[in-house]
Parts: C-alpha cells; sequence; structure tokens
C-alpha cells in the first residue's frame, strides 16, 4: 500500500506570515506545475482525498483535468492544516516570543493563538485519517499541507502524540512536491 501525500503549491501571500486554516489560494502557475509533475505518477483508481483549503482543492482540481481517469477528489476536513487561532495571517516576527515559548513547553495540550487547535487534538483528527486509510488495504492520495505531512511522519512510526516540541518533525515537503509512505496490508501501530 502506498498513501502519496502531495502539498499544495505556494500560496499567494506574503513571506513570514503564520498561516494554517487561513485559506489562501495557491499560485496558479505553480499549482499547475505540481500536478503535471504529480499525473504521471498515479495508477488509475487511486483514492483521492483533499484538504478543503482553496490551496489544496485547487491543486486536485488541476490534477483531475489532466487525469480524467482518476477517482473524483473526496474533501476530508481532516487533512487541513492546523488551526494558530488568532495568529493566523499575523507576520510571525508580529507573534510574542513569549506566546510561542508557553505554546512550545506544552505542545501537546497548548492552543497555538487564542482559539488555536492543540497539537493532541491536529494528531487525533490526522490520526483518524491515517487509520482510514491503513484498514483501507489500498493505495490513495492525500493533497493536503505541511503540518499534516510531518504528523504522517510520526504516526507512521507509530507516534500517536509527540512528547514534546523538539519530537515534531523538522525536514517538510517543499510547496508543489510529494513524499510517499509504503506500509504492507497488515502492518499496525
Amino acid at each position: 500500500m502506498k498513501l502519496w501525500l502531495l502539498r499544495h503549491a505556494p500560496v499567494d501571500a506574503p513571506t513570514g506570515l503564520c498561516y494554517g486554516t487561513t485559506d489562501f489560494a495557491a499560485q496558479a502557475d505553480a499549482t499547475q506545475r505540481a500536478a503535471a509533475a504529480m499525473a504521471p505518477s498515479l495508477s488509475i483508481g487511486i483514492e483521492v482525498r483533499t484538504s478543503p483549503l482553496q490551496r489544496c482543492t485547487q491543486l486536485a482540481a488541476a490534477l483531475a483535468h489532466r487525469r480524467a481517469d482518476l477517482a473524483v477528489p473526496r474533501v476530508d476536513p481532516r487533512l487541513a492544516e492546523l488551526d494558530f487561532g488568532d495568529w493566523e495571517g499575523r507576520p510571525w516576527q508580529a507573534i510574542p516570543r513569549a506566546e510561542i515559548d508557553a505554546w512550545a513547553a506544552d505542545f501537546c495540550d497548548a492552543r497555538p493563538g487564542r482559539g488555536g487547535e492543540s497539537t493532541r487534538t491536529f494528531m487525533q483528527r490526522v490520526g483518524a485519517a491515517w487509520d482510514e486509510w491503513c484498514a483501507s488495504g489500498h493505495d490513495a492520495l492525500w493533497i493536503t499541507h505541511a503540518g499534516v505531512i510531518r504528523a504522517v511522519t510520526l504516526l507512521q512510526r507509530g507516534v500517536r502524540l509527540p512528547a514534546s516540541a523538539d519530537a515534531w518533525p523538522v525536514a517538510g515537503v517543499a510547496c508543489g512536491a510529494w513524499s510517499v509512505v509504503e506500509r504492507s496490508s497488515g502492518a499496525r501501530n
């Protein structure tokens, strides 16, 4: 079984901005390039799921346009990026260091920004999608975000919740690029 994790193209937003659930559009040309690069790699009938955020649904539509033989993409809210609460749309440099440090100090349960989503809640929702895919026995493509891809990296290793901020994966997938997770059909976490 293979799970393709395709990250959306770069967004039309200023560099250095905090955004998770802020619904920015992706750059149109970069979205088309990502779809063109991904399209030949996918098998006919692969299940396609996408985050509901437009930077991902744009890529799902571009991919579907290039590959009419693929399954119709299913919007899955569990594949959305982490919600950063009232940090959303603010430059990272404008967020007080003390607030970031407080989030990192209680990384599992603190909520970034007022109204944000805890890492525990985020991992539970991504974990539910992961568990469903593992039980499916089928290849799939998720069109998603850096945070979700990092969460899957942990889930693949059997980590349901990182012990601290230091345990969160640093390496990521570039915008418009992908990684592939392989599992045997009977594998368990």
